[in-house]
């Protein structure tokens, strides 16, 4: 419970820190046993949709606008999915699990547990004359072979997506061993959505510093000064977002359809 209105959530101008003691939630069009805690969306001058979602056993998602990018937190789902160039896909997804739906795709997520939790992200697709549609991508984080930051191995990336240009975002877990930290003050024309996922540590957002534990979420806009450093005993660990491979000329939320 909050005590006496404090709480460490803030809303700047380009950027925020969303605590889980300020989560809303609420259900969104088409969601059937679920809600959302929608953390950022185009309402605080994003270009994307961010969201946490609890669902009870049975609980399904609404549709997709746009692309949908899955993560499960917690339970376990089943995942029906099909896409333009191939027939359907049935899998079950777990903690850890992730799947990248292109506009489009028919798909219907159940959760099989008491509760389950799953981090979506949405973003209006922006295409290109001769880039082909981006297919379904469906995987296990721990699956995905780890590198080493800049040469620095108490740093490691995880990267969930596909690197070729058909996909406007990227996906990446990042775990920090205790002590690790960013190498510099990165200030870039890309947005983030984070969510942390283990441990903890200080965030510097554009000229203010602030603790982040597990559970946390940050929205970066574009060149807002941005830095990490992990603290206490234990690997801190999160979900980031970022859009990518297109030419900064391409207008913000102006989306192919």
């Amino acid at each position: 419970m909050q005590q006496l209105g404090s709480t460490r959530s803030v809303h700047e101008r380009d950027h925020i820190l969303q605590t889980p003691d300020t989560f809303v939630y609420a259900s969104l069009p088409g969601m059937h046993r679920a809600s959302a805690a929608v953390h950022v969306s185009p309402a605080a001058g994003a270009d994307f949709v961010q969201y946490t979602t609890v669902l009870e056993e049975g609980g399904r998602l609404g549709a997709a606008v746009g692309s949908r990018f899955l993560y499960v937190l917690e339970g376990d789902l089943h995942l029906v999915s099909k896409g333009v160039a191939k027939g359907s896909d049935e899998v079950t997804l777990w903690p850890g699990s992730y799947a990248y739906l292109p506009p489009g795709t028919q798909h219907e997520m159940t959760s099989l547990s008491t509760v389950a939790r799953v981090e979506v992200i949405e973003k209006s697709y922006i295409g290109g004359a001769d880039l082909p549609v981006p297919r379904i991508v469906i995987g296990h984080e721990q699956d995905v072979v780890s590198t080493a930051l800049a040469g620095d191995e108490t740093l490691q990336v995880r990267i969930l997506l596909p690197a070729d240009e058909s996909y406007d975002f990227a996906v990446n877990t990042m775990e920090y061993q205790p002590g690790a930290s960013l190498s510099m003050v990165e200030m870039h024309v890309m947005e983030h959505g984070l969510l942390m996922l283990e441990g903890g540590g200080i965030y510097r957002l554009g000229d203010k510093w602030y603790p982040v534990t597990k559970g946390d979420f940050i929205w970066m806009a574009p060149y807002c000064p941005q830095w990490f450093g992990a603290l206490g005993k234990a690997p801190a660990k999160y979900l980031i977002y970022k859009d990518w491979n297109r030419h900064p000329q391409n207008a913000r939320g102006e989306a192919a359809r």
